[in-house]
């Protein structure tokens, strides 16, 4: 009787996953505390009593079952090379929930009278109704996003991921790389060996780069030891159980409508995003079923709400960099488990105290350049034009993003010297079209995939195709989800109604005619007896 083939759940390369995945979900834990204490003012009992208790349970959810998905399909298939989706919070919708909901809900609360301890509840509640709607919209969108995928081209869906780690990932810890180069560059450069270089160290490139980044942090007086510091990371340790917060989510149900501007393109933002990473993996090997992990990632976001976090999780950008590294299954069981632990006991400031995020960056940086070189090496070659032309959004949204916190180190962005229409004049001076910028900021990730598809049809002559794209662009534009944009003291966010996007509906639908005409001419010239 033939034995039954069942891979190992633990393999070298899940010692570097590991390493990977969980500072990425380190890094957005390190973010929760601060944003939630420094930006909204909450207690250390909110932080850790109720917030982290319900990341860790949204964490486990989803890392244990990618772990069993990638098992089972391993089983099914007869390989032992599977690797597992990695999953975490969802960066982008952590800062719009603080800032463009639980902020301005405190801030109200303020203003009317309450408390401070019931401004922070009421923005935790509200806080908890977003996470909880954009993990309903995720839920119900998993069963239509095998066909957005089967649709949608690959050159479409990789670039749009591109951008983002090109930019927000790759970018950023480059910058910091050169900011402290006596520490970075070493641990970047046995990334380097290890995963392209093939060089082995007798033991695992990331937990090398690690423990090298964490001897030079302090050793060099990066991190620099002290007793108040260190006895203040003490203190939250502790057991924290989850609780069951049904009845706060009922109370502050009212934000679902007042802020559907933020939720809903969250909800959508995280939906597509999590298909985008789907098909890297299927890119890198990797076919996974898209409606039960899509479903997953939103009934992660609902344990979330349930349990007190207000914090969606999304399948994580970053695949085939895990994969290249020699991870399985066994890195994300351990990724659930440790980061789940670390929530529970209050253990994060600790460990943010004594493992600076230098010491570990550059895992992070080579995930952003895997990520960027696969959206060319996966797709056609003649489709790498469009390519280029996804990451242009995220590249644009990136940019603008820096020069809004170039205004704001400046001293603009605050109530005395709010942004306003005058900084666009004071851009286009230096011929800088910063309203394009703030434009393709909102809905990058919607924008980036249409416009890399239409180039895709284009190169395939397929322009009753582009056409379509163009149309749903228009429609898109039209109620709002993607280029409106409107001022805030502080920032530039989403317009979200019928009719905000008109101009640029407009344009596309203009767009739609002309292809529509390319492909009459292209059938007229097709004609039998037409030369």
């Amino acid at each position: 009787m033939q034995k039954t083939f069942s891979p190992r759940w633990f393999v070298r390369g899940d010692i570097d996953g590991f390493f990977g995945l969980a500072l990425d979900n380190f890094i957005q834990i390190l973010l929760i505390v601060s944003l939630c204490q420094g930006v909204l003012g909450f207690s250390s009992a909110l932080v850790y009593g109720r917030i982290l208790p319900g990341v860790a349970l949204s964490l486990l959810v989803g890392n244990l079952y990618y772990s069993w998905l990638a098992y089972q399909q391993g089983k099914r298939e007869g390989r032992d090379d599977l690797t597992a989706l990695p999953y975490g919070i969802n960066t982008i919708s952590l800062f719009a929930h603080v800032f463009l909901v639980m902020l301005p809900v405190k801030l109200g609360a303020l203003a009317s009278g309450a408390s401070a301890t019931q401004a922070s509840e009421l923005a935790w509640q509200a806080g908890l109704v977003a996470c909880l709607g954009s993990g309903l919209i995720e839920l119900g969108g998993a069963w239509a996003a095998e066909r957005l995928r089967r649709i949608a081209p690959r050159a479409a869906l990789l670039s749009t991921l591109a951008g983002i780690a090109l930019t927000f990932i790759a970018i950023g810890f480059l910058f910091r790389t050169f900011a402290s180069p006596v520490v970075g560059l070493l641990p970047l450069g046995v990334i380097l060996l290890t995963y392209y270089g093939g060089v082995r160290f007798g033991m695992p490139g990331g937990l090398l780069a690690v423990l090298l980044g964490m001897g030079l942090a302090w050793g060099t007086g990066l991190a620099v030891w002290d007793d108040g510091r260190f006895t203040q990371a003490l203190q939250p340790i502790g057991f924290y159980a989850p609780g069951i917060w049904l009845g706060e989510l009922w109370s502050g149900r009212a934000v679902l409508t007042t802020y559907l501007g933020v939720i809903l393109p969250m909800g959508l933002f995280n939906l597509v995003g999590s298909l985008q990473n789907l098909e890297s993996a299927d890119a890198a090997g990797d076919r996974y079923p898209a409606t039960p992990c899509l479903a997953v990632n939103g009934i992660g976001s609902v344990v979330a709400a349930i349990a007190g976090s207000c914090f969606p999780t999304t399948i994580y950008i970053g695949h085939p960099g895990w994969k290249a590294m020699g991870a399985r299954v066994g890195y994300s069981v351990l990724n659930g488990i440790l980061m789940g632990l670390l929530c529970l006991s209050g253990m994060a400031a600790l460990l943010a105290y004594l493992v600076p995020i230098e010491a570990g960056m550059a895992i992070v940086l080579w995930i952003g350049i895997v990520i960027t070189a696969q959206a060319f090496t996966a797709t056609p070659a003649r489709h790498a034009p469009a390519v280029v032309v996804g990451l242009l959004p995220g590249v644009a949204g990136w940019g603008a993003l820096m020069a809004k916190n170039a205004l704001r180190a400046a001293g603009l962005g605050t109530p005395a010297r709010p942004f306003g229409p005058e900084l666009v004049a004071g851009f286009r001076s230096s011929d800088t079209y910063i309203d394009g910028a703030f434009a393709l900021e909102q809905g990058f990730i919607f924008s980036a995939m249409i416009l890399a598809a239409i180039t895709v049809y284009i190169i395939e002559q397929d322009f009753f195709r582009a056409a379509l794209w163009a149309a749903a662009a228009a429609a898109l534009a039209w109620l709002g989800l993607i280029h409106s944009w409107r001022w805030t003291p502080a920032d530039t966010i989403i317009d979200l109604r019928t009719g905000a996007g008109g101009a640029w509906a407009i344009g596309y639908g203009l767009l739609a005619v002309l292809f529509l005409y390319a492909g009459w001419q292209a059938q007229r010239t097709k004609k039998p007896g037409k030369v």
